[in-house]
Parts: structure tokens; C-alpha cells; sequence
């Protein structure tokens, strides 16, 4: 049985909708999906050096057949990535450009409110998170390990532009591991819920079995 190590989004949890449709669709003879909650310390305090080190350790144990990162999570992947974590990455909508992006739009105040939709109610959270995210590059140069990108034409909080433009400059450096790819979703949202059996089919290959019927 092969581990699957699953990095969830920003205000979300290891039980999120994406997560339980891939459960159902991976044979669970062949697969086991391993999700850590990434609200580290917690979601108030939450800090990206804590999420990528909480993925990091939970890599090390497990020693994952593959990587799946969705939104903030493709980035502590990234991160965890550079940190020495040696296994393919499939990155889902890829929050790239997440604290640039988020700083520009912030109200006044500190701590914030967003929606955290595990909790189902907006919650608290620093405004040290965005600020700190703002200053960090874990998109700036290609991983050291095969990548697959997903990404929606119609991602309604990550620009696909922006992906599109990010891994570009990936393919244009040359050092893209071999066997990368960028996927296209036509019309797909940011959760791609919809497309899990696609975000199956890649996890399959990624790690290097054959698709089943499942």
C-alpha cells in the first residue's frame, strides 16, 4: 500500500470535500491518503514556516508515493519540497502569488475575519500570516522533483493567468524534472471538486501504478 500525503487549503481541514471524493475514488487496497491538519499553530496564529514544517514531518514518516497539495497547500508542498521531502508533487490550483496578492486587498485591523469552511463561521486570523507571505518566493524557481499542475480555466480565487505565467517561467528555466506537466481543467472552479476522478487518475500515475476501475 502506497501513502498519499494530502495538504489541504488555506481555512480548510483534512476532511474537506476534495480529500473525501479522492478516499472514495482511490482503491484503498493500493492506497492510503494521509491528510494533517495544517492550521498550525491554529488558525488565529496561523504561520506558513509552521505549516511547511508540519508537512515536512508528516512526509518523513509516511514517505509518500506522492505529494498532493491543494491552494495554500500546493505551496507547503512547494516549500516542503525545497525542505528535502523527495516525492513527486500534484499541485491543485496552486495558490501562487497567495500573500502578494491577498496583502493589496486586506481592510484595516488586525487580527482579521475569514470564513473557515471546516468550521463553517468566520474566524480570526492574524494579519502577520499575509505579511509573511507577501515576502516569500516558494513559487519563484521550479521543485527538484517531478510536478503535475491542475488548474481550472475558471478558478475563481487564483488567477489562471497567473499559474499559467508561473510555470512558464518554470519550463523557460530548464530545470523542470522530467515527466512535468501542467493540466488544464476547462471551466473548472477553484475546489475542483468536480474533476476529483481526473485528480485521481494523476495521483495514479504520478505514483506510478496503473488506473484501475475504480
Amino acid at each position: 500500500m502506497k501513502s498519499i500525503l494530502y495538504l489541504h487549503g488555506f481555512a480548510s481541514s483534512p476532511d474537506g470535500r476534495k480529500v473525501t471524493a479522492l478516499k472514495a475514488l482511490l482503491d484503498p487496497d493500493a492506497f492510503r491518503i494521509v491528510a494533517p491538519d495544517l492550521n498550525v499553530p491554529s488558525f488565529r496564529y496561523l504561520d506558513f514556516a509552521a505549516i511547511a514544517q508540519a508537512a515536512l514531518a508528516a512526509g518523513q514518516q509516511q514517505d509518500p508515493a506522492v505529494v498532493v497539495g491543494s491552494s495554500l497547500g500546493a505551496l507547503a508542498a512547494l516549500e516542503a519540497s525545497r525542505l528535502g521531502l523527495a516525492a513527486p508533487l500534484l499541485l491543485i490550483a496552486p495558490a501562487v502569488g497567495f500573500g502578494r496578492r491577498w496583502i493589496e486587498k486586506l481592510p484595516p485591523g488586525d487580527p482579521l475575519s475569514f470564513f473557515h469552511h471546516a468550521r463553517g463561521r468566520d474566524m480570526p486570523i492574524h494579519r502577520r500570516f499575509f505579511e509573511e507571505l507577501a515576502n516569500r518566493k516558494s513559487d519563484a524557481e521550479p521543485p527538484p522533483v517531478q510536478v503535475v499542475v491542475v488548474m481550472g480555466t475558471r478558478d475563481e480565487s487564483v488567477p489562471y493567468d497567473l499559474v499559467e505565467s508561473v510555470w512558464a517561467g518554470w519550463e523557460a528555466s530548464g530545470r523542470l524534472a522530467s515527466g512535468s506537466r501542467f493540466v488544464e481543467i476547462l471551466d473548472g472552479d477553484h475546489g475542483l471538486v468536480d474533476s476529483a476522478a481526473r485528480i485521481a487518475r494523476e495521483i495514479v500515475a504520478l505514483a506510478g501504478e496503473t488506473a484501475g476501475d475504480r
